[in-house]
C-alpha cells in the first residue's frame, strides 16, 4: 500500500503527528458480527435498554477561534483513499491491492451543492476514507449529515452506514486496506453515536449495561453501568449508543463530538449518547489525530464541518 504524507494545519493548538500502530486492523459490521457470533454468552443477565433521558451540562465555551474543515469549494484540505474495487473483498484479505490514492477518488468524494448550500458528497459505492490533513487535540467538532438515496452492494439491503472517525493516525488503508486506524463515532441508522475501535491496536473504556436486544457483545452505554472495555478485532468490538436520536431519512442531523485528551463525548441532535475514556493505541494513551470520514455503501452528504478548541468536557447526566 502506498503511504500518504499529510500536511498538518498551522494552528496554535495543534498536536505533533501521531505515532503509527502496526498490526492488522478491524472495523466493520460484517466481520465483527462473525466475531460476536462466536463469542461465549455473557455471564451477567441482560437488561432492558436504559431509560431516563440524558442531558449535557457544563458545555465548554470555545478556547480559541473555530476552524472550518470543509471550505465548500473543493477537497484540497483532505486526502482520499479507496479500498478494493469490489467492496465484498474487504474482509477476505484478497491477493489484489486496494485502489489507494488517485484520481478515481473524485468519483466517490466531491464538493457539491445540496439543498442550496455547499456539501461534501460521499458516494459510498467504493469503500474508502477521506482524511483531513490537520492533526487535532482537545476540541469540539460539529457537523451535519443526511443520507442520500444511493445504496450499494454488499450493503444495499442493510442500514445506511458511514462514520466520523477521530484520533486517526498511521498509514492510510491500514485497516482492511480501506481505513486508517482511529476511534469511530458511528454513523449508521439505529446506532448513531456507537463507539467502535477501528483497528486491532485501538481500545476504549466506558460504562455499559447488558442489553439482550442487541447483537453481541450486547453492550449499551449507560452512565449507571459497569466499567467495560471495547477493543478492535475482539468479540467486544463495540459499545452501542445510549439511545437513537437520529431524525427521519432525508433530514439533516447534527453531530457534536467533544474530545479532551483520551476522553470523548458523542452527541446526536443535542442528545448525549456516548461517553468514552482511556482511548488507547497499542496500550498507550491516544490523545490526538486526524478527522476521517468513511465511504461504506451509502450515499451521504456532510456540511458545516467546524472545529474549535476546548479546555474541558461537558458532563453527561441523567434527567430526573
Amino acid at each position: 500500500m502506498r503511504a500518504l504524507h499529510r500536511q498538518r494545519c498551522q494552528l496554535p493548538w495543534r498536536a505533533a503527528p501521531a505515532g503509527g500502530a502496526g498490526g492488522r486492523m478491524l472495523k466493520t459490521l460484517a466481520f465483527t458480527l462473525a466475531l460476536a457470533a462466536a463469542a461465549p454468552a455473557l455471564a451477567t443477565p441482560a437488561q432492558a435498554a436504559p431509560n431516563p433521558p440524558l442531558a449535557l451540562v457544563d458545555v465548554p465555551k470555545a478556547a480559541g477561534p473555530a476552524v472550518t474543515l470543509f471550505n465548500g469549494r473543493d477537497l484540497k484540505d483532505w486526502d482520499a483513499w479507496l479500498g478494493y474495487a469490489d467492496p465484498a473483498l474487504t474482509y477476505k484479505r484478497p491477493p489484489v491491492a486496494p485502489i489507494g490514492a488517485g484520481p478515481r477518488s473524485a468519483e466517490i468524494f466531491k464538493a457539491v451543492v445540496e439543498d442550496g448550500r455547499p456539501a461534501l458528497y460521499v458516494n459510498g459505492q467504493i469503500w474508502g476514507s477521506l482524511v483531513h490533513k490537520g492533526d487535532f487535540r482537545d476540541y469540539h467538532l460539529r457537523l451535519q449529515y443526511k443520507w442520500g438515496k444511493g445504496r450499494w452492494a454488499p450493503r444495499e439491503a442493510q442500514a445506511p452506514n458511514n462514520g466520523l472517525l477521530y484520533h486517526s493516525h498511521g498509514a492510510p488503508g491500514a485497516v482492511w486496506g480501506t481505513w486508517s486506524q482511529a476511534v469511530e463515532f458511528e454513523i449508521m441508522t439505529g446506532s448513531i453515536g456507537m463507539v467502535v475501535p477501528v483497528g486491532e491496536a485501538i481500545s476504549a473504556a466506558a460504562t455499559a449495561v447488558d442489553d439482550s436486544t442487541l447483537i453481541a457483545p450486547k453492550l449499551r452505554f449507560s452512565p449507571a453501568g459497569r466499567a467495560v472495555t471495547t477493543k478492535g478485532g475482539t468479540a467486544d468490538w463495540n459499545i452501542e449508543a445510549y439511545s437513537d436520536a437520529e431524525k427521519p431519512a432525508g433530514e439533516w442531523n447534527t453531530l457534536d463530538l467533544y474530545v479532551l485528551g483520551d476522553r470523548a463525548v458523542h452527541v446526536v441532535n443535542g442528545v448525549p449518547v456516548m461517553e468514552v475514556r482511556d482511548l488507547k493505541a497499542d496500550g498507550a494513551p491516544l490523545t490526538h489525530g486526524a478527522i476521517q470520514l468513511q465511504s461504506e455503501g451509502a450515499e451521504t452528504f456532510f456540511r458545516d464541518i467546524t472545529l474549535e478548541p476546548i479546555t474541558s468536557l461537558p458532563r453527561v447526566v441523567a434527567q430526573p
